[in-house]
């Protein structure tokens, strides 16, 4: 959907139109239940962060106001905020109930096409700290602009560029590492 109609379907929305709505939530539902997966221990809880994102935005799209960001930012910082909370419930419910690494097992689908390779990205990816893990998830998974990026995180777009250039540098000297010790070199 380009800039132009996605500020139109938004604007509908901003006046109560549920088609509206419906076009925003199936746009925005695979990549939200994509980021939450990543950040909560099982899919049923990522499945209600995603439910609870969406309807934060219904309860406050008279607050949105497009200034760059755009409203994909503004949606995953909604995401983002939702997680936070669900994670802290989660602590307050019991220490250990939230993993350091979220639920990652694959779909059945996932199983039959991962190969050796996807390891060793999954296995250098889940080294990287937090921080380095949502960044590259908000930049390359979600496709945000390192502008929406800087949005969701509060930091500048100049940051958020250096800190993705980081964090892959990071990623690929841990997929080298992961190659060394696959491949007994």
């Amino acid at each position: 959907m380009s800039g132009e109609a996605l500020r139109g379907v938004v604007e509908r929305a901003r006046q109560g139109d549920d088609q509206a709505w419906m076009l925003l939530f199936r746009r925005s539902y695979d990549t939200l239940l994509s980021y939450s997966s990543r950040r909560l221990p099982n899919q049923d809880q990522a499945k209600d962060a995603v439910g609870e994102t969406m309807a934060r935005a219904v309860g406050s799209i008279e607050r949105f106001r497009d200034d760059g960001a755009g409203f994909d930012a503004w949606m995953y910082g909604i995401a983002r905020h939702v997680v936070i909370d669900a994670q802290r419930k989660l602590w307050r419910e019991g220490p250990g109930i939230v993993p350091d690494v979220a639920d990652s097992a694959p779909e059945p689908l996932d199983r039959a096409v991962i190969d050796e390779d996807m390891a060793e990205v999954r296995a250098a990816f889940d080294n990287l700290s937090r921080a380095d893990q949502e960044l590259l998830e908000l930049r390359v998974v979600a496709g945000l602009s390192a502008e929406e990026v800087a949005s969701v995180l509060n930091r500048r777009p100049g940051a958020v560029r250096m800190a993705q250039s980081r964090a892959l540098d990071r990623l690929r000297a841990g997929m080298n590492e992961e190659a060394r010790v696959h491949t007994g070199r």
